[in-house]
């Protein structure tokens, strides 16, 4: 229902105030303090779309033509805290109450369109502000300490309507501030809007702009697409405008491609599912016969990463086999490293680039394992390459099952029951989850008469080898096979 329906733009108003009344009496106090000291003070952006979506905000966004230096002045001795971080960009900080604030001067910030920094100029009115403001929906206020409602770009009508559009044209929106284009993508998923069929276009038209943005910024605001409940509806939106091609064109490229499994799907539209699939599995779950099954708490970033890039090696590794048949060997390995390239170039850190590119290199380990023929030593094999990530293994395994085919499915998924079952009990037996040769490598320099160096971490492989191969075979006769494995080099 529109809000400029007949009694329903003052209903929309009453629940938003109502949804702000825990902050109002901070924002009445620091708003009559600004009045006294000649400035005007407004609350905007997220926290106002957000009331009128029913949802509270954990920070408080307000904007005043106060400079930086003035802001100070009006809230020292008021605050509970105060920093300068932003100042630079007209940003002050401050906690009040338990709450977070940031309070910005008028602003107008643009691109020099060759530059990767924003270039900050101060405005002086509210209209100004709310004019550079991303979106309608960003673009509404509410002024204090007269609670007045401002929506100068029909924020709310949109808002209603679930609808993205820009305050201004969106030619000269994405021109100011590329990474606009890519927060539309990301408020497509975080709020299932959708985009205005200009804005679309204007996202096409100038997905080329997004090159000028910090790969920082990029990360970061795909970061939080990646992690929204529906990512699929932001993604997509990604890579019909050629935005994706633009930092992360190996997603793209899998729509050329057919899965092997699957012919009447492309590598993309599974890669997708298989990302919302890993996500319906974050959190408790239950395994029949294993007690209490590891989770992983969600949203995931290396998990949802993994769920989405595991397929990246197939357009590099595609063959056409004699009967029209087609493979993708080894596409795994290649994806791992497609992987780390990739997520090092968006600056991700060391920790999640290694352990997504390591779930991508495993992801198609499981299916060697048929209906349960794999003996104890390559069930150990599979626990000690995951490491930590087992759990985060589990899960993008399972996920990677999109049949159709309702049998076979099932049998996918008891299959893996019936792997997880094993894990448990050989853990049970042996300490799976920490499993080390029974010489450490203090005993093996003592045993061959060896300093520390290359041939302590050989014979610790041999022994770790022979541990997983057997299981537990107690000091002794490590000792015996050490002895006999450093003969055979001697020879």
């Amino acid at each position: 229902m529109s809000p400029r329906e007949p009694g329903e733009r003052p209903k929309l108003l009453r629940a938003a105030v109502a949804r702000l009344a825990p902050v109002i009496p901070v924002g009445q106090e620091l708003g009559a303090r600004f009045a006294a000291a000649g400035h005007e003070l407004a609350l905007v952006g997220g926290p106002v779309r957000d009331a009128f979506l029913g949802r509270t905000s954990p920070d408080l966004d307000f904007t005043t033509d106060a400079t930086p230096d003035q802001t100070l002045e009006v809230i020292r001795g008021w605050s509970d805290a105060h920093w300068e971080i932003g100042r630079a960009f007209g940003t002050i900080g401050l906690r009040k109450w338990g709450h977070l604030i940031e309070v910005t001067t008028y602003r107008s910030d643009i691109y020099d369109r060759t530059s990767r920094k924003p270039e900050v100029t101060f405005g002086t009115t509210l209209s100004e502000d709310l004019v550079r403001r991303d979106f309608t929906v960003n673009a509404m206020a509410v002024r204090f300490p007269s609670l007045e409602f401002v929506d100068e770009h029909r924020g709310l009508a949109d808002l209603a309507a679930r609808l993205l559009r820009t305050p201004s044209s969106p030619k000269v929106s994405f021109a100011d501030d590329p990474l606009r284009m890519l927060r539309a993508a990301r408020f497509a998923s975080q709020l299932g809007f959708s985009v205005a069929p200009d804005v679309s276009a204007a996202m096409t038209e100038a997905a080329g702009t997004l090159s000028i943005v910090s790969a920082e910024r990029i990360r970061e605001e795909f970061t939080r697409l990646v992690m929204s409940d529906s990512p699929r509806e932001g993604l997509t939106l990604l890579v019909n405008t050629g935005l994706a091609d633009v930092f992360l064109p190996e997603l793209p490229a899998l729509q050329l491609e057919v899965d092997e499994h699957h012919h009447h799907k492309d590598v993309y539209q599974h890669s997708l599912t298989v990302l919302e699939q890993a996500i319906a599995l974050e959190g408790p779950r239950s395994v029949p016969g294993v007690q209490a099954p590891e989770t992983v708490e969600g949203p995931d970033l290396v998990l949802r990463l993994a769920a989405l890039l595991h397929d990246v090696g197939k357009p590099a590794t595609r063959r056409f086999e004699p009967g029209g048949g087609v493979s993708f060997h080894h596409h795994e390995v290649v994806g791992a490293k497609l992987v780390t390239k990739r997520l090092r170039a968006m600056r991700y850190d060391k920790e999640t680039i290694s352990a997504v590119s390591r779930l991508v290199e495993l992801h198609l380990r499981f299916h060697g394992y048929g209906t349960g023929e794999w003996t104890d030593s390559a069930v150990r094999r599979y626990v000690t390459d995951a490491g930590p990530l087992l759990p985060r293994l589990h899960l993008l395994t399972r996920s990677d099952s999109t049949t159709r085919n309702a049998r076979k499915a099932q049998l996918l998924a008891s299959t893996y029951d019936h792997l997880e079952v094993r894990i448990e009990q050989l853990k049970a037996a042996e300490e799976l989850a920490a499993v080390r040769p029974e010489l450490n490598g203090n005993e093996i320099g003592e045993i061959l008469d060896v300093p520390p160096g290359k041939v302590i971490g050989e014979a610790y492989r041999f022994l770790l080898g022979v541990r997983l191969d057997e299981g537990p075979i107690g000091k002794d006769a490590a000792r015996e096979r050490l002895l006999a494995w450093w003969g055979d080099r001697q020879t």
